[in-house]
């Protein structure tokens, strides 16, 4: 089949988002397309090509994460064990907010607000907002089998991960130690699954 203009063979892709995440985490706002073209193994015209600059290079590693992170909302089975699922994606966005890489990101997300609105911008509508409605989504189908009772799925997808993250990824934003265990994840991710259970019964 022939390829359209600016796509790119999956793996070619999948190492641009490794390398601009591994070098954004490292350098932030000041990476350069040149220096992530080098580690992925490809020219810095197929990035642009492929993505047309840094905002969209953004929000295509923001999607990744988020699609990464909601998956197992759509799991088999997934809907019939709201409690279960929950936990799960609880620990998944507590595992992929706090580690050192994850964090990088947010903090690059952070000073590009004042310098770099358009990636500022990108990450959030394509990481954390995406990531909070596909949770949305999950709970309006909940809601439809009478498993729950959100009146506003969106504003509860927004109380759960403030559940689940609260004070540790301030922390970790403001550069303090969050060594949590997977014990520890994993009763922080069931807490909150089961007070969310609770507060939105039918």
């Amino acid at each position: 089949m022939p390829r359209v203009a600016g796509q790119i063979d999956v793996s070619k892709n999948e190492a641009i988002l490794d390398a601009a995440i591994e070098v954004m985490a490292e350098r932030g706002l000041s990476a350069s397309l040149e220096e992530i073209a080098r580690r992925a193994g490809v020219s810095k015209q197929t990035i642009y090509n492929h993505y047309g600059g840094k905002a969209e290079l953004a929000r295509a590693m923001s999607e990744r994460r988020a699609h990464e992170i909601g998956e197992v909302l759509a799991a088999p089975g997934a809907v019939e064990a709201p409690e279960e699922t929950l936990a799960a994606y609880g620990r998944i966005l507590l595992n992929a907010v706090l580690n050192a890489r994850g964090m990088a990101i947010y903090r690059m997300a952070m000073l590009a607000s004042t310098t770099m609105p358009d990636v500022a911008h990108a990450i959030y509508e394509a990481g954390p907002r995406a990531s909070r409605r596909s949770l949305a989504d999950f709970l309006r189908l909940e809601n439809a089998a009478g498993r729950l009772s959100c009146p506003d799925p969106l504003e509860a997808a927004e109380f759960f991960g403030g559940m689940v993250l609260g004070r540790f990824q301030t922390a970790a934003l403001l550069g303090q130690p969050v060594d949590l265990t997977d014990a520890e994840i994993e009763r922080v991710a069931l807490e909150a699954a089961t007070r969310f259970m609770r507060a939105y019964a039918p």
